[in-house]
Order: C-alpha cells, then structure tokens, then sequence
C-alpha cells in the first residue's frame, strides 16, 4: 500500500505538470500571434509614413489607417503596392 500510494502520487504530479504545459502552450501560442500582428501592423504604418513622406514629392499620398496598416504589414513590401495600385486605380 505504501509503495503505490507513492508512485499514485508521482504520476498525478506527472500528470498535473503535463497538463499545465499543455495549457501554457495553448495560451501562449495565440498570444505570440496577436504580437506579431501587432508589430506588424506598426511596421506596415512606418513604412507606409515613410511612402508619404517621400512619395509626397511625387503627389503620392495613401491614408494611413487600421486597415492599410495592417495589409502592409501582413504582406510587406507587396502589400504596400498593393495598397497604391489600388488607391491608384479606384
């Protein structure tokens, strides 16, 4: 009785320590995500600030809003000719 009780316990403990690794991973993974999204929506700003900065010269200029932040961040570089094609063209 003495030796299972024990080896009961160290399994639950095992069990316990699984479960919570599995847990912190499920929270954290969307949280890395959300992060990156965020980053790369600031990037997709900058670099859409920078666009008008410089294409301001050129009469180019392309509103800098949730929605194109986040396409220029998503897709980079592409995103952002996306983004002029499109404003061009509509």
């Amino acid at each position: 009785m003495g030796m299972g009780m024990e080896i009961s316990i160290i399994l639950a403990y095992a069990l316990g320590l699984i479960l919570l690794y599995i847990i912190g991973w499920v929270l954290v993974v969307p949280l890395k995500l959300l992060f990156r999204l965020i980053w790369n929506g600031i990037l997709g700003g900058l670099m859409l600030l920078a666009i008008n900065l410089v294409g301001g010269f050129f009469g180019l200029y392309i509103n800098i809003n949730p929605v194109t932040a986040l396409v220029a961040g998503l897709l980079g570089i592409p995103g952002v000719i996306l983004i002029i094609l499109v404003g061009h063209f509509i």
